[in-house]
């Protein structure tokens, strides 16, 4: 096998698993043209991988060794290989000069995560969702060639604290059986709810004040949008309309966090998607409009 065929083959794995295990992040990523698409399958690969070690059920110092194997692969990435993932990532990095300490920060968010790390404040937890969401994002705009417009990367954090509230906001419950409690303290305690978020009633009137901060964020990070070109736009647009449409849904029903695990029907999805593909997304508006 040549190197081509070896980078060809490589980046076909990385596909197959973000087809299979991406919920909502494939919507966006099959818009893009086939080398950006390949290029940001690549980093989810690598980002699920991380992500992956850190949610997986060996003992803590088991997930910490393995979170520093990471690191120490991230610091050689250039090297030859026959890691399928890291080929990839390797490969897409000389075309698109990715941010690889943005991987760093994501394993920083991870290894947070596996300490069960507790956020006093929402500054806090800002700092976790900049290194598990931002970073992604922070590395998507290299990848749209939209990394040295001003201000770019601080708005690729602000959505993807936005996105990232989201998701804590839909797995609140699931996460406090495995003993993770993202919601600041000091939300809690401002509507009567337990550190420990194990009372519905007050936790559903914390999630919903929890979405009207997640609209916030939404708000300022869809500025990013502006920025991108026409099919960057579209699979910003369609993942964040995606997640929108989940946070209204929440919004909508806080309670319904405590019954079950809230999700937009798959239907819904791609119709966002071929909407964001067919006509430009344009502004802020033009996705949360569509909730």
């Amino acid at each position: 096998m040549t190197p081509d065929e070896a980078v060809e083959r490589a980046y076909r794995e990385c596909e197959a698993v973000t087809r299979r295990e991406a919920k909502n992040f494939a919507y966006g990523i099959r818009l893009l043209h086939p080398p950006e698409r390949r290029a940001l399958s690549a980093v989810y690969a690598l980002a699920r991988r991380i992500d992956d070690i850190g949610d997986g059920d060996e003992p803590p110092e088991r997930k910490l060794e393995g979170l520093a194997g990471v690191r120490k692969q991230l610091g050689a990435v250039s090297e030859p290989t026959d890691d399928a993932v890291l080929l990839a990532i390797a490969d897409a990095k000389s075309r698109y000069d990715l941010p690889m300490d943005a991987f760093g920060d994501l394993v920083d968010g991870c290894e947070m995560d596996v300490a069960e790390t507790t956020y006093a404040t929402f500054d806090d937890l800002v700092v976790y969702c900049r290194r598990v969401a931002g970073s992604i994002g922070r590395l998507s705009l290299a990848v749209f060639g939209a990394a040295r417009e001003p201000g770019a990367n601080a708005l690729a954090d602000d959505l993807g604290v936005a996105l990232q509230l989201t998701n804590i906001l839909r797995d609140v419950k699931e996460d406090g059986r495995r003993g993770r409690v993202y919601l600041p303290a000091a939300d809690a305690a401002a509507h009567g709810c337990p550190t420990d978020l194990s009372d519905d009633e007050s936790l559903g009137r914390l999630v919903a004040f929890e979405c009207t901060r997640a609209e916030e964020w939404f708000g300022r990070g869809l500025g990013l949008l502006s920025m991108l070109d026409r099919r960057s736009q579209a699979c910003v647009g369609a993942m964040a309309g995606i997640y929108y449409r989940l946070l209204r849904r929440i919004a909508r029903d806080p309670m319904a966090v405590t019954r079950g695990r809230v999700s937009v029907p798959a239907a819904e999805k791609l119709w966002v998607a071929m909407s964001c593909l067919v006509s430009p997304v344009g502004s802020p508006a033009r996705v949360q409009g569509a909730s």
